[in-house]
């Protein structure tokens, strides 16, 4: 593989986390998917080896990394486990990016140092019942009483839900504002009265990330828990999203690259009619597409990185990122299966678990229908000068 002209940093990010997911989580992949379980061990080590604040400045208690090493670090555990991958993306994109972003000086001191060294893993809180790719739906409530927020309603498909010590979600604070106006960004941590979470949910893939539902019954936080402008929540998350999407391509990317790495060495072993079927010629097209469509989709994914590390605006490129790598993940696993044959479809192979974990890259943050609309509007938006 190309080292498509990343620095000495990081390359050594990539070489570190490949090691540590190869030696450490590949071995316990598949026995943390079938039990659902969270791998905690995983994150506690991977916050001292500094990956969870790798994208954020030293001073503010990050490893001093850039987008595109984050990036890396997201790709190279989800080729071994998506749920790793997913862990990580949700933590640092959606959970700690928009404190380090949003946040006043008060908020970052206290919070950034935490979560970059994994004493807290951070979470997310936009998806309701009606507000998915509706984000405009947003039916919690915060209402000021005095020198707190009261904040009423509820989030699901959050992921980090259970291990988070803050969450950022959005509320609404003006209840006469129509859509997507009057909608606040608020600070939560998860020890307040009036949190609780909701039920553990059963997925088809991903199965060791935590992922459950949040909710606040007059869960009191402090006025200065308000994280950005008042009513200007989802601007803030709009941001949010398009730094996060580069994430999710990340995590597809890792997910279609892991089944490549998978089917290479199973086609060059695997005899059928007393040659290696690598040697049959429509295997050899199926590799050929998965080899070329995962190296177009890093080509996108790190140039969508590269433009946010550049501060250049970056909404269609970070939405083509994930539309294009989430569609080759699809396609890369499905074409491991079917090199695989029947045992593809075991649990003995680790194909079925890509498999599985590859679909959620086409709905989370954003489905795949969401971000040709981003894109196409993008474009209109160029060409409209």
């Amino acid at each position: 593989m190309t080292n498509f002209d990343l620095t000495e940093e990081q390359q050594a990010v990539r070489d570190m986390v490949r090691r540590y997911a190869r030696e450490k989580i590949a071995p316990i992949a598949a026995e943390l998917d079938e039990a659902q379980q969270f791998p905690e061990q995983s994150f506690k080590k991977l916050g001292e080896m500094g990956i969870l604040g790798i994208g954020f400045p030293e001073e503010e208690g990050g490893m001093g990394g850039d987008t595109l090493s984050y990036i890396i670090a997201v790709e190279e555990l989800s080729r071994v486990d998506g749920s790793h991958g997913i862990t990580l993306a949700a933590h640092c994109s959606l959970g700690v990016w928009p404190i380090y972003a949003f946040g006043t000086t008060e908020q970052k001191q206290k919070y950034m140092p935490k979560v970059c060294s994994g004493e807290y893993l951070s979470s997310f809180g936009l998806t309701e019942p009606e507000a998915g790719s509706d984000a405009g739906g947003t039916r919690t409530t915060a209402m000021l009483d005095g020198d707190h927020w009261v904040i009423n309603g509820s989030k699901q498909f959050i992921t980090n839900a259970t291990y988070a010590g803050v969450l950022v979600i959005t509320a609404k604070t003006d209840k006469e504002a129509k859509g997507s106006h009057g909608i606040s960004a608020f600070l939560v941590e998860t020890d307040l009265p009036g949190f609780n979470l909701g039920k553990k949910e059963n997925k088809l893939g991903l199965r060791a990330s935590d992922t459950r539902e949040l909710i606040f019954e007059d869960c009191r936080v402090p006025r200065d828990a308000l994280l950005g402008e008042l009513h200007r929540g989802f601007p803030l998350f709009m941001k949010t999203l398009d730094g996060g999407r580069i994430s999710i391509a990340a995590l597809a990317l890792g997910i279609a690259q892991g089944a490549l790495d998978a089917s290479v060495p199973y086609a060059m072993e695997r005899k059928q009619f007393g040659q290696p079927i690598c040697e049959f010629q429509m295997i050899q097209s199926y590799l050929a597409d998965m080899q070329t469509e995962v190296t177009a989709a890093r080509h996108l994914t790190y140039h969508a990185a590269r433009l946010k590390d550049a501060g250049k605006r970056h909404s269609m490129e970070s939405a083509m990122a994930k539309y294009y790598a989430s569609t080759v993940a699809m396609k890369a696993t499905t074409l491991a299966i079917q090199i695989h044959g029947g045992y593809g479809y075991t649990k003995d192979y680790p194909v079925e678990r890509y498999f599985r974990d590859a679909k959620l890259c086409e709905i989370g943050e954003g489905t795949s229908e969401v971000q040709k609309i981003v894109i196409a509007r993008e474009l209109i938006k160029q060409h409209a000068g």
